[in-house]
């Protein structure tokens, strides 16, 4: 069994022309830090990510990562905000077999596709997500059967 989770990136500046290049607000990276430290305090720590390339993503990432040192860690475009959720489960299906070792994965994206990444994996479940939300989904890789277990977010973790 494996764990995986899906968190969407921290808030970020107000929408711009280029909306690759979208960084954190000063509340984004609390958010973003604030579920770092959470995660690390889970038997679920993660120790594989997949982190979408825009700015805001990667942030999100950094904060997170910086509680959290994983042993994997790629930048997926796959998982950018118009990407398509059923190729982006396939790639990690793909990587979860080929990478044994790692029992929790992290994958940092953006609204929408969190949503429907979780509901490949968990079909019906739709969850709208916060910023810096993460979705805990339980996943067994023989079956390819998946379970959502809980969506967290920061306000949650730092009481």
């Amino acid at each position: 069994m494996k764990t995986i989770i899906i968190m969407r990136h921290g808030e970020a500046e107000p929408l711009c022309q280029q909306d690759e290049l979208r960084t954190l607000t000063n509340t984004g990276k609390a958010e973003a830090r604030a579920m770092g430290v959470w995660l690390s305090k889970q038997p679920f720590q993660p120790d594989a990510a997949l982190i979408s390339p825009y700015t805001r993503a990667q942030q999100t990432a950094a904060e997170v990562l910086a509680c959290n040192p994983v042993r994997y860690q790629e930048t997926c475009k796959d998982i950018i905000p118009s990407g398509n959720a059923s190729v982006a489960i396939d790639y990690l299906e793909t990587l979860i077999s080929m990478q044994p070792q790692c029992q929790s994965w992290l994958l940092v994206s953006h609204m929408p596709i969190v949503s429907y990444l979780v509901d490949q994996l968990c079909p019906g479940e739709l969850p709208i997500f916060q910023p810096a939300a993460a979705a805990i989904i339980e996943y067994h890789e023989t079956t390819r059967q998946a379970v959502l277990l809980t969506l967290k977010v920061p306000s949650q973790v730092c009481n």
